[in-house]
């Protein structure tokens, strides 16, 4: 908007207009002062809180502090999906990109998490006669400053956190199905999360 004419607020009863821009223009066709200029007001923009991610039976869980936002996902799995040989490996891997929205407020920070399920035991699981026989844990995985979490795991399950170069960056031990890693690993970097035989690529945050 560049400029506001005459009679735009004729008959309404407002006492105040609001200009987020740097210079403010005139409004035309008012005697009032406080219609005829007005200034840069100070508005101190609110951000949403930073959304909560959780999963439990099968399904995922997005919570926002903030009344009334909503959140905005996106999910991708890193499953192979083509390609050619004798063998593929699987990762049943989820990852989860979320942010809350209102309208007012700025958008919250992006929350991140990696969803994957754990074998609970490999050595008898396969597929006969084309039905898959696999039991399984979902684990979600999660970082925020340097520290990995880890959600859904066995009790005692050891959780070991390499840097990509595979120096061990900390490890963890579950307790009531969760472990939280320590780690010095900067952000933006991948982080190798292993939970007991599976190993899982995190981006550290």
């Amino acid at each position: 908007m560049t400029s506001i004419g005459n009679f735009v607020f004729d008959g309404a009863d407002i006492l105040t207009v609001i200009s987020l821009i740097e210079n403010p223009f005139s409004i035309s066709g008012k005697t009032s002062d406080y219609y005829r200029t007005f200034s840069k007001n100070t508005y101190t923009s609110q951000q949403c809180e930073n959304p909560i991610i959780s999963y439990q039976q099968g399904k995922l869980t997005f919570v926002c502090a903030t009344e009334g936002a909503t959140c905005q996902y996106s999910i991708t799995d890193t499953d192979i999906k083509a390609g050619s040989g004798n063998e593929v490996q699987l990762t049943a891997t989820y990852n989860i990109s979320v942010y809350a929205m209102k309208s007012g407020y700025d958008n919250s920070d992006v929350a991140t998490a990696t969803l994957c399920w754990i074998d609970q035991q490999p050595q008898t699981e396969g597929i006969t006669n084309g039905v898959a026989n696999i039991r399984a844990n979902a684990v979600l995985i999660q970082s925020e400053g340097g520290i990995i979490k880890v959600q859904g795991c066995d009790e005692g399950e050891q959780v070991s956190v390499y840097s990509i170069n595979g120096s061990q960056a900390g490890s963890s031990v579950s307790q009531n199905g969760a472990a939280s890693v320590n780690t010095n690993l900067q952000t933006g970097s991948i982080a190798i999360v292993k939970i007991g035989e599976k190993s899982v690529k995190v981006v550290v945050k």
